[in-house]
């Protein structure tokens, strides 16, 4: 691998900014940091150092503008998906076998055949027969939300009085988990998703030399998978209209495909709409007019959907290898290279969208990446824009005026999913 330098001058406008730690995205996406990146380096090398415990890399190239983050998440012949996973963190060499069973970190042909499988999960019939389901949910917690807080002090927290639930049951009952079993996919997903946060995570596992053990590891999915298996048992006698059933019962899917499966539906249907869902509410509340627009009638909720999506995307970056020496905006990579794409740069890439900083709940079009391009787009995209449908039209109905911010929201310390952990709210008065 060759070495790469920022450019030389003490200028801050010449400098390439680190936009890798992931203590900084605790205090908010750092936009004008990606903006830097568009305008002077759209490709940039970015160090890797020791963070929070966590091993140096080698390094990495930033992916800030729209067309070039399409252009490598389209182009996975050249930036591949299954050499080097897409995590930024290079998995353990002893690891990377076992990763590249799930469906996320394959390369065509094998990842379509695996993805054909599992979007017959994946109905139209079903994700409809879900709304009704979705919108009581909605419906109950957001009131019941309101209820506690105006017999208490008048505030509440839209991630733990509602968003955290409404995703993780909803996904619950799509997968068909048992209700005594629910906590066990949040469990997982904080130990998967939020491993650089220690709220999420907790106290690090270190291995014999010492080291942190990867929460994707073989080691720390054990538990997961033995549940996998055992559910899918129970579908098999007990069939059922879900997800798991349908795994289950595939006969050209194999165990290990189904732990997989079983692992990126739990971690990754869940922190979607877990992410987005506050994300979205939080810029309803921040922005209150274009929230007036959408409780009147004037922004069509699509339209809104796709706006509060490309504001606040659920995952901030995604890694590909290059798989040859190539040319990106300028810049030269090498094969091995780690190139990671930045999908809330790419949101608000000027190049691309109107005054992108403001929220237009009426923008179209709106080619967000928020559920990713090419080949990898997100499978359970149309799911995850029903239940913020249904969420944002249950708002509007049972929160009937602006809230107000009763104290600062608190963000996951994560440069890859974009997480809200606490959102606290005045409600408004009856």
């Amino acid at each position: 691998m060759s070495v790469r330098t920022p450019p030389s001058g003490d200028d801050e406008l010449t400098a390439v900014p680190d936009v890798f730690d992931p203590r900084q995205y605790a205090s908010g996406v750092p936009h004008d940091r990606y903006r830097l990146l568009r305008d002077r380096h759209p490709v940039a090398w970015q160090d890797e150092p020791q963070v929070l415990d966590w091993p140096a890399g080698p390094g990495f190239w930033a992916v800030t503008r729209h067309a070039d983050v399409v252009r490598v998440l389209r182009d996975s012949g050249s930036y591949s998906s299954h050499l080097g996973a897409t995590q930024i963190r290079d998995p353990d060499p002893d690891d990377l076998p076992f990763i590249r069973r799930m469906m996320l970190n394959q390369d065509p042909p094998e990842h379509g055949r695996l993805r054909r499988l599992v979007s017959r999960a994946f109905t139209p019939g079903r994700l409809e027969r879900f709304e009704s389901l979705a919108r009581d949910r909605a419906r109950t917690l957001l009131a019941a939300a309101l209820d506690r807080a105006r017999a208490g002090d008048g505030t509440c927290d839209l991630v733990t009085d509602v968003t955290d639930d409404y995703a993780l049951l909803n996904l619950s009952d799509l997968l068909g988990v048992p209700e005594a079993d629910r906590g066990l996919l949040l469990h997982w997903t904080q130990r998967v998703i939020g491993y650089q946060d220690p709220d999420e995570a907790g106290e690090l596992i270190l291995d014999a030399d010492g080291k942190p053990v990867n929460p994707r590891s073989p080691a720390m999915l054990r538990d997961m998978f033995g549940y996998a298996q055992d559910l899918a048992a129970h579908k098999r006698r007990a069939p059922t209209d879900d997800i798991m059933t349908t795994l289950a019962t595939e006969p050209e899917l194999t165990a290990p495909e189904l732990e997989m499966f079983f692992f990126l539906l739990t971690v990754a249907g869940n922190d979607t709409v877990r992410s987005a869902a506050p994300g979205g509410l939080l810029a309803l509340m921040e922005h209150p007019d274009e929230y007036r627009r959408l409780r009147e009638g004037d922004a069509p909720i699509a339209t809104a959907v796709d706006e509060l999506l490309r504001h606040h995307p659920p995952v901030l970056t995604f890694r590909r290898t290059a798989t040859r020496d190539t040319q990106l905006a300028g810049s030269t990579i090498r094969a091995g290279d780690k190139v990671v794409v930045f999908h809330a740069s790419a949101n608000h890439d000027e190049r691309v969208f109107t005054d992108p900083h403001r929220l237009d709940l009426s923008r179209t079009p709106n080619p967000h990446v928020s559920f990713g391009e090419g080949p990898h787009v997100c499978l359970g995209a149309h799911f995850a824009r029903l239940q913020l449908r249904v969420l944002y039209e249950e708002f509007r109905t049972v929160w009937s005026a602006p809230a107000d911010l009763a104290g600062t929201p608190r963000r996951l310390v994560s440069n890859f999913i974009n997480g809200l952990k606490s959102v606290p709210v005045q409600v408004p008065k009856a």
